[in-house]
């Protein structure tokens, strides 16, 4: 059956991890604010960011600030300090392949998404790429997924793939179910808690899964 797959992208197509903490190490520094460990900074990986350095200690009224500080690594080195996951391209070609109809859903900003997708050339295999506003005005995996599904209407046999469990319940807003993945940033706990429906263990998987 042809399945209409929503990807996420940080911690799903490509690791990012390394750039975006980069990048919020430079924000909690200008706070002047403790820096945890490069472990526990994981969890920054895939949430809105907003969400993020209010976690970490930046006060709520000035979290567009630790962003826009964020942003001046980011939009310039941090965005390219990310790689593909081993045996993403092959399973994306494959997904393709077999008819079944791609698109990503992250919470990333939008612009930014495309520039990476394109640089490691995986954007070929999507038909839309759908993410965060930069003014902040749509953030939320939810969000995102609306946009998306207005831009292309009502979807069938949808299903998202994802890392977290901010993708699990975003998806589930929308009453779509979520596979998860095991080599992203968030766990294997807390997106079964969520409702993922199941866990692929390898980009490989995907390929039963969905």
């Amino acid at each position: 059956m042809t399945k209409n797959i929503l990807f996420d992208l940080d911690g799903t197509l490509t690791d990012s991890g390394e750039g975006i903490i980069n990048c919020a190490i430079l924000a909690l520094e200008h706070f002047g604010l403790p820096i945890p460990s490069r472990e526990a900074l994981r969890v920054i990986v895939g949430p809105p960011l907003d969400q993020s350095f209010i976690r970490f200690g930046v006060p709520a009224d000035r979290t567009d600030e630790a962003i826009r500080v964020y942003r001046s690594r980011y939009t310039t080195i941090g965005k390219f300090e990310n790689y593909p996951y081993p045996g993403i391209r092959e399973t994306l070609e494959a997904l393709q392949k077999a008819g079944h109809r791609l698109f990503v859903a992250t919470s990333k900003p939008e612009t930014m998404s495309v520039e990476i997708l394109e640089k490691f050339e995986l954007a070929q295999y999507f038909e839309l790429i759908c993410g965060a506003t930069m003014d902040g005005s749509r953030s939320h995996k939810a969000d995102v997924i609306a946009y998306l599904l207005g831009k292309v209407g009502s979807l069938e046999n949808v299903v998202m793939v994802g890392d977290t469990k901010f993708d699990v319940l975003g998806a589930k807003e929308h009453g779509i179910a979520t596979v998860g993945v095991a080599w992203g940033y968030g766990t294997r706990e807390e997106m079964l808690e969520a409702g993922a429906v199941a866990i692929a263990e390898k980009p490989e998987d995907l390929l039963q899964l969905v």
